[in-house]
């Protein structure tokens, strides 16, 4: 029979040691490698960064409807100085505006609210161009002044940047026009000259020629 004594009893009542750490280490199953995340803005600067709220009008319903919470943001292209409008909702990140600012686009403050402002856009959000007419509104006047005031200046200064692109276009027509005439002009001379050389040639041959025929006939029998 076993034996209950008091030895076997200590022996099943002692508390259980602590795991002794046997300095083991153990690979893990899956090695999760580091994904570079990009947000397609590497090649932009952003030129103002604030909250808002945006609204998008329906058309159909002929009412406001909120496209999302979030930040929004005009980014500055570094190589050819396009600035659009981005906003981004804040727990998604997902996309709810995103259109470029041009110098025909102006912004107006909406009636009867001067958090808020209004403008048109052709909006590129939702992966295909749409005429999107929007609502955006801030905590407070300034920033909705400060925003419509960056607005307008990132217009105006799009404007500037189109007609001197077009002028130095101009410019370079022009230019190559220039040379155009140039080496038509230049290819005229020579051309011309060429002919006056050739009939220089053919009228010494006749003189030649008439020479020849003078002397034959005075020559004695």
């Amino acid at each position: 029979m076993a034996s209950t004594g008091p030895e076997r009893r200590e022996e099943e009542d002692a508390p259980a040691g602590e795991d002794e750490d046997t300095g083991a280490q153990v690979a893990p199953i899956v090695k999760l490698e580091v994904v570079a995340v990009t947000t397609g803005e590497e090649e932009e600067d952003a030129i103002l960064d604030l909250k808002a709220k945006l609204y998008r009008f329906d058309k159909e319903g002929k009412q406001w409807k909120e496209r999302g919470v979030g930040t929004v943001k005009f980014l500055k292209h570094k190589g050819s100085g396009k600035v659009r409008l981005v906003m981004r909702q804040s727990k998604t990140l997902k996309i709810c505006a995103n259109h470029l600012v041009l110098p025909t686009m102006t912004v107006q403050e909406h009636s009867g609210n001067d958090k808020s402002c209004v403008w048109h856009a052709t909006d590129f959000a939702d992966g295909e161009l749409k005429d999107e007419l929007f609502c955006i509104r801030f905590a407070s006047v300034e920033n909705c002044k400060t925003f419509m005031e960056m607005f307008q200046e990132v217009a105006e200064s799009q404007g500037k940047k189109e007609e001197s692109e077009d002028a130095s276009a101009a410019a370079g027509l022009l230019e190559k026009l220039s040379v155009g005439d140039s080496k038509t002009e230049d290819k005229g001379q020579e051309e011309g000259s060429l002919a006056t050389k050739e009939k220089v040639a053919v009228d010494k041959e006749e003189v030649r020629a008439e020479a020849d025929k003078k002397d034959e006939t005075e020559s004695p029998a």
